[in-house]
């Protein structure tokens, strides 16, 4: 029988069986990943990745920066691992740390884009935002703040008056959890103070963006309604879902080391006694207090991978080569749980921040990050942090209800925050 050239395909075509072609597909598109993805010379070591999901399974994501550190062990202080298709390295201790975010800091700075921020930040607001957009808003944010009293005693007041709002409802929780339901929550606010707006006389940050969005009608800068909600949201999140984090992390550490709560007590009833209250003028006078605080920081260790950046040029990072685009990770796990740096570094102990009864900075501590990505609300959560924390071990002391064990286990969300638990306020006389 006389076959021609297309019958010969034809019948060729027919003959293959549908597992065969799709076992052809499939290793044609593990192969096509493989070269697109394959790690290039001199690039930082790291656990064997899958197509496709990188070291996705390799990662228990309700606790990925513990797993890290077994990489770390195994690869060094530079290792790979890649997020799906997101190529990342993550960096570990002070020297490497130092080097990429202050001495080659211009080649660290950008945000990396990941599916969060694709579908939710986009290029807006303070914290995920890079170039212009970026810059734009994190000098007016700063610059906004000051004016409204940042490092002044008028914004201390404040803060007092919220610490004492605090200790009347503790117990009591506000909790935003969908970002859609926040964002109306904004725009709503928005409409309002749109009401009543004088430019002349800005009562709050809203009011200050929405006069600095009529300076620009013709939309050429960053500042429009979407920023305005993303920045709002960005201060809301960097000063009140952090330092009340923090803060549920304290108190749980105090109800279980009844010790140290005691010698918290003791202190501010030496130092500010029970009629007036705490102010940060007080801070130096409290060295066990700060010291303490410092050590619920570095023990709760809330953003334990730091917020991501992404490598903006082709670097050399302790001798590997890290291409263009790659997302970086700062773990600061490792490095404040570091045995080399801390003496009990897995125990609670605020002896770590003292030295001959003084408190003691330590450069191994950055739980704000540093360089120009730094936290800019430090200071404001600093001073949130000492005011809120001390009037409340001036109020009252914690303990578990009876026959309850308290457990410093975590959850893994927006930051890493201490599982459920309930506590006892009781009130100092």
């Amino acid at each position: 029988m006389l076959i021609t050239d297309g019958s010969l395909v034809a019948a060729i075509w027919a003959a293959l069986h549908p597992r065969t072609l799709l076992l052809t597909a499939v290793t044609f598109l593990f192969l096509t990943n493989y070269l697109k993805n394959r790690r290039p010379k001199n690039h930082p070591p790291g656990p064997w990745r899958l197509p496709f999901v990188g070291n996705l399974f390799q990662l228990d994501l309700e606790q990925t920066h513990l797993v890290i550190q077994q990489f770390v062990k195994k690869y060094g202080n530079l290792i790979s691992l890649d997020f799906g298709n997101i190529p990342s390295v993550v960096v570990t201790g002070l020297p490497l740390i130092k080097e990429a975010f202050t001495q080659m800091e211009q080649n660290f700075l950008k945000r990396p884009i990941t599916p969060l921020r694709e579908r939710v930040f986009k290029n807006n607001g303070l914290i995920m935002s890079n170039g212009q957009t970026w810059k734009e808003q994190r000098r007016f944010a700063l610059m906004t703040l000051k004016n409204f009293g940042l490092g002044k005693k008028s914004l201390e007041q404040l803060i007092q008056e919220e610490a004492l709002h605090l200790a009347d409802a503790i117990g009591e929780e506000e909790v935003f959890r969908n970002w859609e339901k926040l964002k109306l929550f904004v725009s709503r606010m928005m409409d309002s103070h749109r009401k009543d707006w004088n430019p002349v006389e800005p009562r709050d940050f809203i009011d200050s963006f929405l006069t600095e969005m009529a300076k620009h009608p013709d939309k050429t800068t960053s500042f429009n309604e979407e920023n305005l909600i993303c920045s709002t949201l960005d201060l809301f999140f960097a000063g009140t879902e952090t330092t009340s984090t923090t803060l549920r992390w304290a108190l749980l550490y105090m109800s279980v080391d009844s010790e140290v709560q005691e010698k918290v007590q003791a202190e501010i009833d030496r130092v500010i006694g029970h009629g007036r209250q705490p102010s940060t003028a007080d801070r130096e006078s409290m060295p066990y207090t700060n010291a303490v605080i410092h050590e619920v920081q570095r023990m709760g260790n809330i953003i334990p991978l730091n917020v991501p950046r992404e490598v903006t040029a082709d670097s050399t990072l302790a001798g590997f080569h890290l291409p263009k685009g790659t997302m970086v990770l700062t773990n600061l796990t490792a490095l404040h749980r570091d045995p080399k740096e801390w003496a009990t570094p897995d125990i609670f102990n605020p002896e770590h921040f003292l030295e001959n009864g003084l408190f003691k900075k330590r450069e191994s501590f950055l739980p704000f990050s540093m360089g120009k990505r730094a936290c800019l609300g430090e200071q404001l959560a600093r001073t949130e942090l000492f005011i809120f924390f001390t009037v409340l071990m001036q109020k009252f002391t914690f303990k578990p209800p009876v026959n309850e064990k308290l457990s410093l286990k975590f959850r893994m969300g927006l930051t890493l925050s201490p599982v459920s638990y309930r506590l006892c306020a009781v009130p100092r006389l």
